[in-house]
């Protein structure tokens, strides 16, 4: 293989995993050895096996054997190390000591840094307090005076790290596909839902196939769902979601359960300046306009006289099932009650047995 140089980046496989060292193939003839314990979780479990592919850092040669680190930090992180991560921009490994003036101070094992406020953390900042004392991973943007002056940034990191995370996102999250989120937080005009740790849309309009005036009522912060991603603008990062596109649509068995002319019970759903939105079922909603009114004229204000919940006997004028359109008038008018009641008191003083099955229906 090729002379490695400190610092340098090396991508290979683990070769054996030991009760103290981890060894790393440099080629056919020799081996590469890391310290076990920087792939040993919190708990003590060894999170390497042999087989892995893993990137490490050259860190010179110890007791003959070809030495590596995981990460740039600790005893590590010598001046060397130091000015070869600044080459190549490879994280280095930091304690923020304390906030000083302008920003943070940061010990790269035996070299100190400055982070200023603005390269600490990515979009979500927090304050100072909650940085110091933290071991984070930088990015060493500034090395001058043999590493005297050195200064870094934790946020190219996040920066670095979101990008690549969005990127594995995009090959999954695509429109048309099914995910599986939890509710973080709602909104009037919808809600967010964390989806693998991406929070993604979903519009007040896309919950329900009803009208949904209160989101709480049908939402809640924590709740899992599933939804289908209809829209993805990952230039933006912007991701939109719907619930009601995994429900069945109403609108498939219109034409079958509703006929043209036949009288229907339903309910007002939202009462507008040009007429009445009337829900005969979840999802279907149809339209008297205010001209089918006869109590009601341009000028009326139909919020006075209807409310949302109110009942309501209609007749269906016309169904168009591609624009999902109902067009509907009151099931009997006031000049229809008025003529009927006339004609019932003509055939009241005429004495007349004659059988007349409009009158027998209005008697009901």
């Amino acid at each position: 293989m090729k002379r490695l140089e400190v610092g340098q980046l090396f991508k290979t496989t683990v070769v054996a995993v030991t009760k103290d060292c981890v060894f790393i193939d440099c080629d056919s003839k020799s081996e590469g050895v890391l310290d076990v314990s920087e792939y040993t979780d919190e708990n003590g479990n060894v999170t390497i096996k042999e087989g892995d592919s893993v990137s490490v850092y050259f860190i010179g040669l110890k007791d003959g054997e070809m030495r590596f680190t995981a990460k740039i930090s600790g005893e590590n992180a010598d001046d060397q190390m130091l000015e070869n991560a600044y080459k190549n921009q490879i994280p280095v490994e930091g304690h923020v000591e304390k906030e000083i003036k302008g920003g943070f101070e940061v010990k790269l094992g035996t070299a100190r840094a400055f982070c200023p406020y603005s390269q600490m953390g990515y979009k979500q900042k927090e304050e100072p307090a909650f940085y110091v004392g933290k071991s984070l991973s930088f990015i060493i943007t500034e090395y001058k005076e043999n590493g005297k002056n050195i200064l870094v940034s934790n946020r190219a990191v996040c920066e670095n790290e979101h990008k690549k995370f969005v990127e594995t996102l995009r090959t999954t999250v695509k429109e048309g596909s099914k995910v599986s989120g939890t509710v973080v937080s709602l909104h009037n005009y919808g809600a967010f839902v964390d989806i693998g740790g991406f929070q993604a849309l979903l519009p007040v309009s896309e919950i329900s196939r009803t009208r949904v005036s209160d989101i709480s009522t049908e939402l809640a912060v924590g709740q899992k769902i599933e939804a289908l991603v209809i829209k993805t603008d990952w230039e933006h990062e912007r991701v939109s979601l719907s619930l009601k596109a995994l429900l069945a649509d109403p609108w498939d068995n219109v034409a079958e359960k509703y006929k043209v002319d036949a009288k229907y019970e339903g309910k007002i759903s939202r009462v507008a300046d040009f007429g009445l939105f009337v829900s005969l079922e979840d999802g279907i909603d149809g339209l008297i306009h205010i001209s089918e009114l006869d109590d009601a004229g341009r000028n009326t204000n139909l919020r006075k006289l209807y409310k949302v919940g109110d009942k309501m006997s209609v007749v269906i004028n016309s169904i168009d099932t591609e624009e999902k359109r109902i067009s509907l008038r009151p099931s009997s008018s006031r000049q229809q009650d008025d003529d009927a009641k006339q004609y019932l008191e003509h055939q009241a003083d005429s004495g007349t047995d004659t059988y007349n099955p409009f009158a027998v229906l209005l008697k009901k």
